[in-house]
Formats: C-alpha cells, sequence, structure tokens
C-alpha cells in the first residue's frame, strides 16, 4: 500500500504535526510511506528524509497539486494533519479519487469527511466527533492510541538517577510562536539550587537570542533538534510545558508539570488538565508561574 502523509512544519506552523507523523509512519511497516510538504522557513523536511521517507515539495496547499500528486504515485491512503485542510477539501479528494482511504489526524473537533480518525490526546472524546464524521468512520481516540516514540518506553524502565539539584524541563513548542523561554527562565532565576533544561528547534525565530541567554547562565542547559527528550524528562523532578501533545508524555513519564496555554488549539487539553486540578496556567503571568514553582517543589523562599 502507498501512503502519503500531507502535513506542514515551520517557525509559524511549529513542528508538533511533523513530529507526530514520523511516529504513525512507523505504524506502516509493510507500507511505502512518504511525506507532502511545503518548503517552509524552518520546516523539518530535512528531519523527514533523515528518517528515511521521501518528501514531495508542493508549491502551495490547494487541493489541485496534491490531487495530482496522489494520481502520479498511485496513493492508496493519504494521512492529513493539518489544521489548512478542510472537510471540504477532503471531500473534493475523495471525489476525484474515489478508491482512497482518508486518515485524518485532529485534536481540535473539525468537522471532516475521512474514513478513519485519529485524535490520540489523552483528553480525546470519541462521542464528540459523532455528529462530526461521516457514520462510517473508524475512531481512534484517546491514551490507547497515543503516539509515543519508542525512547520514552525505553527510558520509563530505566532508573531515575537522584541529583542534589532539582532538574527542570522546559519544553514551549519547536517554535516558541509566544516567545516566552526567557520570561520563564527568568522566574526559575530566583532559584539557587536548580538546574533547567530548555528543549527547542531549529524552527524557533527566537533562537539566537535563547542561546545567548542561556550561555550566560551556568543552571541553564539549552538543547536544539534533541533526540534525547525522553531522557531529559525521565532525568527531571519537574516540567514546565504547554498544554500540548507534550503532556501525553510527560504524563507518560510520571513527571510532575506546569502547563501554561500559549495558543487557541490547546484550549481544550488546558480544561481537561485544570478539571483534573493540575497546575496549570492560561497566560504566562511571572507571579502565577512563581507561586506554581514554589508549591511544586513543596517549599518557599
Amino acid at each position: 500500500m502507498n501512503v502519503l502523509i500531507r502535513t506542514d512544519s515551520s517557525s509559524t506552523i511549529g513542528t508538533g504535526h511533523v513530529m507526530r507523523d514520523l511516529v504513525l509512519a512507523k505504524q506502516f511497516l509493510q507500507d511505502e510511506v512518504m511525506f507532502a510538504t511545503m518548503d517552509l522557513h524552518g520546516d523539518l523536511n530535512a528531519k523527514i528524509a533523515d528518517s528515511g521517507y521521501a518528501v514531495h515539495t508542493l508549491s502551495d496547499n490547494s487541493i489541485e497539486e496534491l490531487d495530482g500528486l496522489i494520481k502520479r504515485l498511485s496513493i492508496d491512503m493519504l494521512v492529513i494533519d493539518h489544521y489548512g485542510i478542510d472537510y471540504e477539501f477532503e471531500k473534493g479528494i475523495k471525489k476525484s479519487n474515489p478508491n482512497i482511504k482518508i486518515f485524518v489526524v485532529d485534536d481540535t473537533y473539525e468537522k471532516h469527511y475521512c474514513d478513519e480518525l485519529l485524535n490520540h490526546n489523552i483528553n480525546a472524546d470519541k462521542k464528540r466527533y459523532l455528529e462530526l464524521v461521516p457514520k462510517h468512520c473508524e475512531l481512534r481516540c484517546g491514551a490507547e492510541y497515543t503516539l509515543l516514540r519508542e525512547e520514552f518506553y525505553t527510558q520509563k524502565q530505566l532508573p531515575k538517577v537522584i541529583s542534589a539539584k532539582k532538574n527542570i524541563f522546559v519544553a514551549m513548542g519547536g517554535a516558541d510562536h509566544s516567545n516566552i523561554n526567557i520570561e520563564i527562565l527568568e522566574v526559575l532565576n530566583h532559584f539557587d539550587d536548580i538546574h533547567v533544561n530548555v528543549v527547542t528547534t531549529s524552527a524557533n525565530s527566537n533562537l539566537q537570542k535563547l542561546i545567548e541567554y542561556c550561555n550566560e547562565k551556568a543552571w541553564a542547559s539549552l538543547f536544539v533538534n534533541s533526540n534525547q527528550i525522553a531522557k531529559l524528562m525521565h532525568q527531571s523532578d519537574f516540567a514546565i510545558v504547554t498544554p500540548s501533545v507534550t503532556v501525553n508524555e510527560i504524563i507518560f513519564m510520571g513527571t510532575p508539570f506546569i502547563a501554561i496555554k500559549t495558543a487557541n488549539n490547546q484550549d481544550d487539553m488546558y480544561k481537561y488538565l485544570l478539571n483534573k486540578s493540575h497546575l496549570v496556567l492560561s497566560k504566562i503571568d511571572v507571579r502565577q508561574l512563581k507561586d506554581n514553582v514554589l508549591n511544586i517543589m513543596g517549599r518557599r523562599l
């Protein structure tokens, strides 16, 4: 079976779609998996290629260009993980290619014209999709479908290294749209018994400022495009992250966390975590973040 994954990444879009799609791709071991992406600033197209998959570059997000690629490559299954592709787009692809199977990855409860739908977030609610997809659509929702890289399973089995200092994991997304990494580090700078591991990617448009900041702080280490995320999470006493797919990984690893909402597509996870009494912030708030850090560390300055 020929499988085409349609997704994008950039300094604006972020990197989360591609990262989870690379995990999803490994579920098609007996099939020929390819990616269709646009060439955008800060994209992860090179990472896709380095992972062993052919990358077909699109000039735009038009249905015409994607349809032509589907026909040229004789695609049997189209995987769509893209906020810019909607119900009418999917319906048009199906009309032009009646035998193609459309598999959608969704985490915002949008209407879709598809044969299979995956929402792999721990908070995913299957019932909310019943009126949003065709009746024949197979729904895969919730923690049992969470997309985790093998490194997470491996690291979870290893003993935790005990350190004299508190290790803190900070991840505000590969692109850090909100540009709040340094604000968070400024809050953590009030503590003298910690070490902070900040993770980001080359898609971060504020990367140079972050590099300069961390270079001046002995207590902060910056990891760019790291393949040690699971290890860093496992070694951490707690984490500061966004209420995104990263939370799936953090909870799987059993690491306490504070989640700061930075985008509207995080609303659902934010509300879920709030209802579960996790430490969450609706936006960056220096005083509240400091209080939450004190709370999670179990002491006062």
